[in-house]
């Protein structure tokens, strides 16, 4: 039998304690291995798992969970455990430290964006992935590789892009509060900032000026289109705190005309906010995005740049919803586009990152009260918080086949944190886990890791990715120590 057929499928009976092992800092990130000890023969086994990719959906239910369901990266094997692009989540579990952990398919992150870039072909373009969904260095760098532009909204975050090795002229700094510290910041690296308010254009002169560097600015317009979403994440209709709204236009580009040394202006900017499933709404902004460009460039600006900002949403039921693709979306806007000669901004976070990923907890215990049932994890709305801060819902299954006698029920997926707002799904059909059995949270690439905290003093959790078949570690989980560190010297 084959190593890499060893780890991707091992005999049900098998029972090897797995170790993760770290190669030295000069090995390639593609070298870490499993290490595998049988106590039967006591025989080393070094075993790098070769994956097997599938295209095919991964919705199972409880009572099909050996089916080979998959969708992207994440499938079913024949014998029913969860893998992630051919590595058993299970083996896994067992190779890394025993604490919740993000788990990503790097494979498919290259295939999220090569799906926009095949859709952008023949648009001048950047892709500006929103840094604010996942600030992975290691994610970061890929996807900067891939040929990403990034969309920022800290100046941490644009020393993380830095860092990352982003250019900066394909680089745009948002946000609605942006301090003259940052705004340098930004000045001094030549990246594209947008104008949200007169207090920010100010603001923006003011870095001009220290800096002393005329600052790309684009005019980030409320565009009043309603994108049908959580209010929460909804940032383009005419009561959200983003934006200008278009009634003062004239304003601000007479102001930005007695401004010629600080201030050049070079495109229009709206946000429709997140997890958008049509796309029509794209059209209807774009529409009104390049009648307010019309109107701009009629007073003398050269105005290049439309930057639409939203995200798609993806599937989190795993119910085979039909959703709209980067095809489509950009099909909405391409002959706008076109008409205006303009260079096209978009900036995808979310549908780019979110499905590539899957958070990884044990179980620590089954409890029942009153009639509800409880299924107890180790991770908890400390380390993903988007079930208790937004009442998503984020698909949950488990990682190994069940006994044959567990029996489905309906539980309420916790965790340990003293809070009652602590789950991380509500009444979810599961066979009965055993304690110490996996179970992940899907779709966990976005929004989830980036807003994690310490509540609790649970420290933030470590994430791995699979690269070309083996498991990589691409960020430490944080210890106890490293808080303690905030307090030396005090």
């Amino acid at each position: 039998m084959s190593a890499a057929h060893l780890l991707s499928h091992p005999p049900t009976n098998a029972k090897f304690p797995v170790h993760f092992r770290t190669p030295p800092s000069s090995a390639s990130p593609s070298s870490f291995s499993f290490h595998l000890l049988s106590k039967a023969t006591k025989t080393a086994l070094t075993i790098t798992p070769r994956a097997v990719l599938s295209e095919t959906s991964s919705h199972t239910s409880p009572t099909s969970s050996t089916s080979g369901a998959a969708i992207g990266s994440f499938t079913r094997s024949p014998e029913g455990y969860l893998c992630c692009d051919g590595v058993r989540v299970q083996d896994a579990m067992e190779a890394v430290e025993r604490r919740p952990f993000y788990l990503y398919s790097k494979t498919q992150i290259t295939r999220n964006f090569e799906a926009y870039r095949e859709a952008l072909e023949g648009l001048s373009s950047i892709v500006g992935y929103a840094v604010k969904a996942n600030n992975n260095l290691k994610i970061l760098e890929h996807l900067r590789e891939l040929g990403c532009g990034a969309v920022l909204v800290s100046a941490n975050e644009l020393r993380l892009a830095l860092r990352a090795g982003f250019d900066p002229t394909r680089c745009v700094f948002n946000g609605n509060g942006k301090l003259v510290e940052d705004l340098v910041l930004a000045a001094k690296e030549g990246v594209f900032v947008n104008i949200d308010s007169e207090f920010d254009l100010e603001n923006i002169v003011t870095a001009a000026r220290v800096v002393g560097k005329k600052i790309r600015v684009l005019l980030r317009i409320n565009p009043d289109v309603d994108p049908q979403v959580h209010p929460y994440v909804a940032t383009g209709n005419k009561n959200s705190k983003f934006g200008i709204r278009n009634e003062k236009l004239q304003w601000f580009l007479d102001t930005i005309k007695s401004y010629p040394n600080e201030l050049k202006l070079v495109g229009a900017h709206c946000h429709l906010g997140s997890t958008i499933t049509k796309v029509d709404i794209f059209r209807d902004a774009a529409i009104l995005m390049v009648n307010y460009i019309d109107e701009i460039r009629s007073q003398g600006f050269e105005v290049e740049l439309l930057n639409i900002g939203g995200g798609l949403g993806i599937d989190y039921y795993h119910a085979g919803a039909i959703l709209p693709t980067p095809l489509d979306l950009i099909n909405t806007v391409r002959e706008l586009v076109h008409s205006r000669d303009l260079n096209l901004i978009i900036e995808p976070g979310r549908s780019l990152i979110a499905n590539t990923c899957c958070f990884v907890n044990r179980v620590t215990g089954v409890k029942t009260n009153g009639t509800k049932n409880f299924v107890v994890i180790d991770g908890s709305m400390a380390e993903l918080i988007r079930p208790s801060l937004y009442g998503a819902y984020q698909h949950i299954e488990l990682v190994s086949p069940p006994s044959p006698d567990a029996k489905i029920s309906t539980f309420d997926v916790v965790g340990p944190v003293c809070e009652s707002a602590d789950f991380l799904g509500k009444d979810r059909e599961l066979h009965t886990p055993a304690k110490g059995a996996g179970l992940v949270v899907h779709d966990a690439g976005a929004y989830c890791m980036s807003m994690a905290s310490t509540y609790n003093l649970k420290m933030r959790p470590p994430e791995y990715w699979v690269d070309n078949g083996s498991l990589v570690k691409i960020r430490h989980g944080e210890t106890f120590d490293d808080f303690i560190k905030f307090f030396d010297g005090l």
